[in-house]
């Protein structure tokens, strides 16, 4: 498989390039040039197939050329030590709960994955490299445990002071070593805005080896793929008659895991399609109303991470549906759900499914419900991706439902431990005088 950008510069790449690259060198982002076919595979599953067995193969097949069969057994084995949980709630009602890494949010998956990817192609180079990364809350602690300690590997992670959850800020914090955590005054999207200006000063990038582990990188971005994969799997093998007739409702900030989703259908995954699920940051729901994207500042809500104005992987949805409207909107639909409709989730799916779900899996569930509403008689299963375990968001579940989740051990210990953070205004030129003080 290769490579090329979504702006249409430069010509194609490898996927290690595209790794150490991060953003392609006109700003635009990688996505591949071509389709994989892998229809007969995903034909093949079985409801048994192991997580990990399905993503040695998936990645052998992608990568053929620069992974044999044992460096991609070695890198998804080091990577995916956790597997997803395919729950279900209601007659053709699921959640597939990404939740179970060592940060509790699906995207320990894709970190996970890029740095063992990274690990083992920096293995004889000998090189250093900078990782930049913006999250507006689950990314930066996830990124920051899977490189934690990694040889020749440093991590700046960029954060919106106070509109992070305080376990998510500790998260980002409290490791140190090869971790450093930014607290920049402004919003997710400045955030992004920084790191993306870092990636166009070709001299800073050059000197300093720049790459990124937001989805902006493909190397986190394709393993996103193996959950829909693996889960479609269980619910539709080749022997039923209901093949292909999955929905996949995402809750949805950045758009990285729906992106995900829909590489996963283009290369031949059996699915009816996608909800792309928000909070009142709707510009892409709104896109598929109007036909017209209208960027513009976030709003805080109560599921954080989706505080999105500016979703930098819808660039590679419409390039995906050849950036016509009409196309996308026969695979996609967009849901907009509101704080006082995430609460009322919230306490709903504990008294109805004896079920805690956290703000931005209520949202994905709230759009599954009002998806059903609009489509009447047997719309087949819908999976909603449970992105992040309850207890990161205690407050929140507690209110709503009078009923306190319990942390997982791991979010325990690290609550308990002491932060450390750089202040920084939303500037990238104080941002880029930061890295080269620090870096070169």
């Amino acid at each position: 498989m290769r490579f090329v950008s979504t702006r249409g510069g430069g010509g194609e790449v490898s996927f290690k390039e595209a790794v150490f690259s991060g953003l392609a060198p006109d700003g635009g982002l990688y996505y591949p040039s071509s389709g994989s076919d892998l229809e007969s595979f995903f034909h093949s599953l079985r409801a048994g197939t192991g997580f990990n067995q399905l993503a040695e193969e998936v990645t052998y097949r992608l990568f053929t050329g620069e992974l044999d069969r044992a460096g991609a057994k070695r890198i998804v084995g080091r990577a995916f030590t956790f597997i997803p949980v395919l729950k279900t709630l209601d007659e053709g009602l699921h959640l597939l709960e990404l939740f179970h890494g060592p940060t509790c949010a699906f995207k320990d998956y894709g970190a996970a994955f890029l740095a063992s990817v990274m690990e083992d192609f920096l293995k004889e180079e000998g090189r250093r490299i900078v990782i930049l990364t913006a999250t507006s809350g689950d990314t930066g602690g996830a990124v920051a445990r899977a490189f934690f300690k990694k040889k020749n590997i440093e991590v700046v992670i960029l954060y919106p002071s106070g509109r992070v959850s305080p376990l998510q800020e500790k998260q980002l914090t409290t490791l140190g070593e090869n971790i450093t955590a930014l607290e920049v005054k402004g919003s997710f999207d400045d955030c992004q805005r920084m790191v993306k200006k870092a990636f166009l000063d070709r001299d800073l990038k050059e000197s300093l080896k720049l790459t990124s582990a937001n989805s902006i990188n493909l190397g986190r971005l394709i393993p996103q793929s193996f959950y829909y994969m693996y889960a479609a799997g269980m619910l539709n093998p080749a022997d039923k008659k209901n093949a292909g007739s999955v929905f996949f409702c995402v809750p949805s900030g950045n758009f990285g895991n729906l992106t995900a989703g829909v590489y996963a259908w283009q290369w031949g995954l059996p699915v009816k399609g996608f909800i792309a699920a928000t909070n009142v940051n709707d510009v892409v729901p709104e896109y598929l109303a109007t036909g017209v994207f209208k960027p513009r500042p976030s709003r805080e809500t109560l599921s954080t991470a989706m505080d999105v104005g500016n979703p930098s992987n819808f660039e590679r949805l419409k390039t995906a549906f050849r950036d016509d409207p009409a196309e996308m909107r026969r695979m996609i639909r967009g849901e907009r759900v509101t704080d006082r409709e995430t609460r009322e989730m919230i306490g709903e799916a504990y008294r109805r499914y004896h079920c805690l779900v956290d703000p931005h899996t209520a949202v994905g569930l709230a759009a599954a419900r009002e998806f059903l509403k609009g489509n009447p008689g047997p719309a087949g299963e819908i999976i909603i991706l449970a992105t992040a375990h309850p207890g990161k968001f205690v407050e929140t579940v507690t209110a709503a439902t009078g009923f306190s989740p319990e942390l997982p051990e791991s979010l325990k210990v690290t609550l308990d431990l002491p932060g450390k953070s750089i202040p920084m205004g939303s500037s990238s030129a104080t941002f880029s005088s930061f890295l080269k003080e620090k870096y070169l």
